[in-house]
């Protein structure tokens, strides 16, 4: 009896163990530390986060200013593994499933990278439009968050009559934060 009660006893243990394991394996990622005016309406949670791998904010001169054109980045997971693409709309589609989302601008807030140097703003945005392609991984995406960036920032360059037309493409780090609505929302 003493046997079957430590053999029931271990079983217990493992599936404790296994069930708290998986309850932190499907736990939602937590929402960034970010100004008031960056924080999606209650009623929504961080359900995804993308780290920019490879990244790039472009830029044309227009003849008398730089004029920022579109975003073009790689997001990968924490696992290091390519998630999402970014580009121009700007639009986030999934290298999983080809779902995809589009967002506007909310709000934005100049915050200096972790070194102190000016980078491009941290911004909230809300999704316009959201596409599936074999899956619905971004489809339930309501707002996006970009924070911890460093770098992207227009070019210094001269910008003038003979520069007029030229593209720079100005590298940049971010991560991306997405947020859908909650089951009580």
């Amino acid at each position: 009896m003493t046997r079957l009660c430590r053999a029931v006893g271990v079983g217990l243990a493992v599936a404790a163990a296994t069930l708290s394991m998986t309850q932190v394996a499907h736990a939602e990622p937590a929402p960034p530390t970010v100004p008031a005016n960056l924080v999606p309406p209650a009623g929504n949670q961080v359900f995804l986060v993308g780290h920019v791998s490879k990244g790039v904010q472009i830029y044309k001169c227009d003849g008398k200013a730089w004029t920022f054109i579109a975003p073009e980045a790689d997001l990968v997971g924490d696992n290091g593994q390519l998630i999402i693409k970014h580009s121009a709309g700007p639009t986030w589609t999934a290298t999983t499933d080809g779902s995809s989302v589009v967002a506007k601008k909310v709000a934005e807030a100049n915050v200096a990278d972790k070194d102190g140097k000016p980078a491009i703003p941290w911004l909230l945005l809300q999704a316009t439009k959201t596409t599936t392609g074999s899956g619905d991984k971004l489809t339930h995406t309501t707002y996006i968050q970009r924070v911890n960036t460093v770098g992207g920032l227009a070019p210094t360059d001269r910008c003038n009559g003979s520069t007029a037309g030229t593209e720079k493409r100005v590298d940049y780090k971010a991560d991306y934060f997405f947020w859908k609505a909650t089951a009580g929302a």
